[in-house]
C-alpha cells in the first residue's frame, strides 16, 4: 500500500489502547496486522470477503474490525469551533470552504429522491469541508442528502457564527452567495456573479480571478480525501458515512504531514 509506516503504527496504537480500555486480551490477529487489513479496505476498497479469505478469518470479523477502527479514528477528528480556533492561534486569517458530493448507490423509497443531486446528476451524500490556506483539511460536516444546497448545510452547522467567533474569514465559490448578508463587514467572500443583464466590470473579473487562485487549495484537499477509493461509490450505510469521512480526514492529514 502507498501508505506510511507512521499511519499504520498510529492505527495499531489506537487499537492497542482501545483493547486495554475495554479489557480485551485477545484478537485472532495482532493489532498491526488488523491495521493493515483495515487500511487496505479503506485505501483500495478491497472486498471484505477477499480480505477475510486471505487472512483466515470471517467476513463479519473484518467488518467488525473496520467499523471499530473507523469509530476510533472519527473520535479524533476536530469539531468545528476547535478547528477554527486552532487556525486562529497559528496566525491564520482565512479558511477555505466548499461542498462536495460522495457518490452512493441508489436507494429505495423516498430516500432515493432526496439523495439525488441535480447539480452532479448523480445520487450521493453531501458534505461540507473546511481547509486552511494551504488546502489541509481541518473539518468535515455530517453527511446530508445529495440534494442539500451548500448554503443550507452551512446554516445548519452555524458556520458563519463559528467564523465570527474565531475572528476568521472564509473564501467560497458562488454557491455560497447569500449566506453572509453583512455588506460592511463580510466574513464569507464569494466573488461577483454575472447575469444576462449585469456584465462584470474588468475590476470585478480581476477580483474573481484572484479569489479563484486563493480557493484553489481547497480542491487539493478534496483530491487527497478522495484518494481513499472506498469513497469511489459508497456502499456503507449512509448513517455511518459521517464517521467514515471524519476517519478518512484524520488518516489523510497523517499522510500529508508525515
Amino acid at each position: 500500500m502507498p501508505l506510511s509506516t507512521q499511519t499504520v503504527n498510529h492505527l495499531a496504537g489506537l487499537l492497542r489502547r482501545h483493547l486495554k480500555v475495554i479489557r480485551s486480551r485477545w484478537r485472532i490477529l495482532p493489532p498491526g496486522k488488523i491495521a493493515v487489513i483495515v487500511l487496505a479496505v479503506l485505501r483500495h476498497d478491497q472486498r471484505l470477503a477477499d480480505m477475510a479469505g486471505g487472512n483466515n478469518v470471517s467476513e463479519s470479523t473484518v467488518r467488525r474490525w473496520r467499523d471499530e477502527l473507523i469509530a476510533l479514528l472519527a473520535a479524533q477528528a476536530p469539531c468545528l469551533d476547535r478547528a477554527l480556533k486552532k487556525v486562529a492561534r497559528q496566525g491564520g486569517e482565512v479558511v477555505l470552504i466548499d461542498g462536495t458530493l460522495i457518490r452512493t448507490h441508489r436507494r429505495t423509497g423516498k430516500a432515493d429522491r432526496r439523495n439525488y443531486s441535480g447539480k452532479h446528476r448523480s445520487h450521493g451524500l453531501h458534505f461540507l469541508a473546511l481547509t486552511d490556506e494551504n488546502g489541509r483539511l481541518i473539518w468535515i460536516s455530517a453527511a446530508r442528502p445529495g440534494s442539500t444546497h451548500d448554503n443550507t448545510a452551512a446554516r445548519h452547522d452555524h458556520v458563519l457564527a463559528h467564523l465570527r467567533a474565531a475572528g476568521l474569514g472564509a473564501l467560497a465559490d458562488l454557491g455560497f452567495r447569500g449566506l453572509d448578508n453583512n455588506v460592511l463587514d463580510p466574513v464569507i467572500v464569494t466573488g461577483f456573479h454575472a447575469s444576462r443583464t449585469h456584465k462584470l466590470t474588468p475590476g470585478q473579473k480581476t477580483a474573481n480571478r484572484v479569489l479563484a487562485v486563493g480557493r484553489a487549495p481547497v480542491e487539493h484537499g478534496f483530491a487527497h480525501l478522495k484518494n481513499w477509493r472506498i469513497l469511489t461509490k459508497l456502499r456503507t450505510d449512509p448513517a455511518r458515512a459521517t464517521h467514515l469521512l471524519r476517519a478518512l480526514l484524520v488518516l489523510t492529514n497523517l499522510e500529508i504531514n508525515r
